[in-house]
């Protein structure tokens, strides 16, 4: 059977780290991490990860300011806030939470974000970092990057000679995955909808991240023995089980097939997605050292 590769675990020693920074930066050079974070409507599911959010960034020690703005706010509004905190010296990362309201231009508003301040790392100028292998002086999407530390735990930062296929695109997930694997040195091919034979392809891959958000798709048979499996999706299914109307979480990958051919695997929940905040605490402790003209630590 597979190791479980614990997130829960993981997460928890990230956060440790970047509260001690975090104290180390305030104690030295007298400047707190601020974090600033921006909702826009009542979406109930965003409203519980702000507040996720902001609790993580008190637990580190942060300044944590939620600026919370009715679903009718207009563009201009929301990018005249962003100016704002771009020009506040106590902010050092600046998160807007997606999805937005449809009459606000969601690239608009992730460009107007202080590329050193991009604690997301969705602007272009960070992207284009990450693409042409700048990776200690990007801010990397914080999914990419919780699953590439999960990598690096079971296989080390070097990944010469591991082939790898991330299966999904997306600017949020799969390209700056492929990027980071890339620059770890392994063979990457990234899969998508119009990928033919995506269960051969997946068969050859070392390393195998899954981010589709199509439920239980990547069965056991579909993974190499010995395989390290990263698991990022979250989707929520019909759980009869417990009863009328119940749900469950589920990943990408059918996680009860898989662990029996994997050597490692993430779970869904308590995998990936504890990363993320953790990460996201980390680049923003990050911004702060840079701000102050300190050398930041590596995570």
């Amino acid at each position: 059977m597979a190791e479980r590769i614990d997130g829960a675990v993981l997460a928890g020693e990230v956060l440790e780290e970047v509260k001690a920074a975090a104290d180390r930066l305030k104690d030295q050079k007298g400047v707190q991490t601020g974090l600033a974070v921006v909702i826009v409507g009542e979406d109930p599911a965003s409203q519980a990860y702000v507040r996720s959010k902001g609790l993580r960034a008190n637990e580190c020690g942060f300044k944590s300011v939620t600026h919370k703005l009715a679903e009718d706010t207009s563009e201009a509004d929301l990018l005249g806030l962003i100016d704002d905190l771009n020009a506040d010296d106590t902010i050092h990362g600046i998160l807007v939470q997606l999805p937005l309201p449809g009459h606000i231009d969601e690239g608009k508003v992730i460009q107007a974000i202080d590329p050193d301040k991009d604690v997301d790392g969705f602007s272009f100028i960070n992207v284009g970092k990450l693409g042409t292998g700048q990776v200690g002086d990007a801010f990397v999407p914080c999914t990419p990057a919780g699953s590439m530390l999960m990598i690096e735990r079971v296989l080390g930062k070097d990944l010469s000679g591991k082939n790898a296929v991330v299966v999904g695109r997306s600017n949020i997930v799969g390209k700056p995955m492929f990027n980071l694997l890339l620059a770890a040195n392994a063979t990457v091919t990234v899969a998508h909808s119009r990928t033919a034979d995506l269960p051969a392809l997946c068969r050859t891959a070392d390393i195998l991240v899954a981010a589709v958000g199509r439920p239980l798709m990547i069965k056991g048979d579909w993974v190499k023995p010995g395989a390290v499996v990263i698991d990022v999706g979250i989707n929520r299914v019909p759980a009869p089980e417990k009863g009328e109307g119940k749900t469950r979480l589920v990943g990408d990958v059918d996680y009860e097939e898989a662990e029996k051919v994997a050597s490692a695997i993430t779970p869904v929940p308590g995998g990936v997605g504890k990363m993320t905040i953790a990460m996201l605490m980390a680049n923003a402790v990050t911004s702060a050292y840079r701000s102050a003209g300190e050398e930041p630590p590596r995570f």
